[in-house]
């Protein structure tokens, strides 16, 4: 229950930032929230709280599995990478761990701006994630 306090403020903004089937659950000190959220936003919000928590996601006591709704709007963005492929991650930072690849020269769905350096991306496949923007490009 400790990692519930310490993390009140997180697993309060996903609830009223309308966030369904929110699972909050905690397993050998690591406290696990799984859901879906309505948009891109709200999942960033979601990120930005979690950092002013836990700067830099340093602790690893927490593991987010937000997806969001595959309803929200989105734009299509085309990888942009030199010949390699491009890093999904779990979130916004090149220390988070990397859930999968969208290729070169893929098309995938940007769900939101996290800020300028990192995009919320999902691909064809399903792989939802931040990339870096440098390596993604309007069509």
């Amino acid at each position: 229950m400790a990692l519930q306090d310490k993390y009140a403020e997180l697993i309060n903004t996903a609830n009223a930032s309308g966030a369904s089937n929110l699972q909050v659950r905690e397993q050998d000190n690591v406290l696990y929230i799984d859901g879906e959220v309505p948009t891109g936003e709200v999942k960033d919000k979601l990120w930005n709280v979690y950092d002013k928590i836990d700067p830099d996601f340093r602790s690893g006591d927490v593991v987010m599995n937000i997806n969001v709704s595959p309803a929200a709007a989105a734009t299509q963005l085309k990888v942009t990478t030199q010949s390699s492929n491009l890093n999904i991650r779990k979130g916004p930072g090149t220390d988070q761990p990397i859930l999968g690849k969208a290729a070169h020269e893929s098309i995938v769905t940007l769900l939101s701006k996290y800020n300028d350096a990192w995009y919320l991306i999902r691909t064809n496949d399903g792989i939802e994630g931040y990339s870096s923007a440098e390596y993604l490009t309007a069509l």
